[in-house]
């Protein structure tokens, strides 16, 4: 279980690898305040940089991490593009697995990086076991998609840099797949601010687990597979999801789609679809803030093809 003391011990450790994303007022004219944070700027695209340097560092300070065998990561793009890129800071190899499934940019991008890309399976569980099998093998360091304390821990920075900017935050929105992100948040703003972990309803890998006491598979498939593919929820995430009270709500592909094209509208902002969908639950309904409340989503990625909206 990861806890706000722990996210602070990342956030320190990792001070000078990862960027402070910028926190924007929204303009919006709704009777809330709306706030986005811009984890999407974050170095390679997404909010994955900081559970990865937190893992590899806290591997090389514990004598686990070999220079010449380096890292093993099972991704469907955003993870794998984050931990090759810390490893190659680092200054050691990476190997990513990646299902069939992943978008070309991003397998373009880890190539770019120096990674090893190791391609096959319809989905994320396949490239884990596959991952799994060659850390055994070989001796890499494994780091997970979402699911090691290091990896939510690291995730939690966005949390503490919210609440230091935005010290009156009421409710957090978040996107869910694997529940790193989300864990690390609800970790970070425990007894702060109301997580609410937004998935589409292709892969409510939180809002199955809630209902069944615990994580359990979910089928995948929808717009926003690439990113919140997982198929299920991470059992660190959803202890903190537990623990904290974190609120599920679900929106559809399209209720997805239409926050992406409003994003970039109405406030010049390019996601990708996973991202996207953490705003999608204001616009859509599913979760309605009352007057006068303070709103922040995160927008955690944008590793994307801006020319498909």
């Amino acid at each position: 279980m990861v806890t706000r003391e722990e996210v602070e011990a990342a956030y320190s450790r990792t001070s000078g690898w990862v960027r402070h994303t910028p926190l924007a007022e929204s303009g919006n004219l709704e009777p809330y305040h709306l706030w986005f944070k811009c984890e999407y700027m974050q170095h390679t695209g997404s909010f994955k940089a900081r559970g990865a340097f937190n893992r590899l560092l806290t591997a090389k300070e514990n004598g686990e991490l070999d220079p010449g065998v380096g890292i093993v990561v099972a991704s469907g793009g955003n993870a794998g593009l984050a931990n090759a890129y810390a490893a190659a800071k680092l200054g050691v190899p990476a190997t990513v697995f990646v299902p069939e499934s992943a978008p070309a940019n991003k397998v373009h991008k880890l190539y770019a990086i120096g990674a090893k890309v190791v391609q096959g399976g319809a989905e994320y569980a396949e490239a884990y076991a596959a991952a799994i099998r060659f850390a055994e093998e070989k001796g890499a360091v494994y780091c997970h998609a979402y699911d090691q304390p290091e990896i939510v821990a690291g995730a939690g920075g966005v949390g503490l840099e919210l609440l230091d900017e935005l010290p009156d935050v009421d409710t957090i929105l978040v996107a869910v797949g694997g529940g790193g992100l989300m864990g690390g948040i609800a970790a970070a703003t425990e007894g702060r601010a109301h997580v609410v972990g937004v998935e589409p309803e292709t892969v409510p890998t939180l809002h199955t687990a809630l209902a069944h006491g615990g994580p359990v598979d979910v089928a995948v498939s929808g717009i926003a597979a690439d990113s919140l593919g997982a198929r299920r929820i991470g059992e660190i995430g959803f202890g903190v999801a537990r623990r904290t009270g974190v609120q599920s709500v679900l929106v559809s592909d399209e209720d997805i789609v239409e926050a992406r094209r409003t994003l970039w509208e109405k406030h010049r902002i390019v996601v990708e679809h996973g991202a996207a969908a953490a705003y999608a639950a204001l616009l859509s309904g599913a979760y309605k803030p009352h007057d006068g409340e303070t709103v922040a989503v995160i927008l955690c990625g944008a590793n994307t093809d801006p020319a498909h909206f």
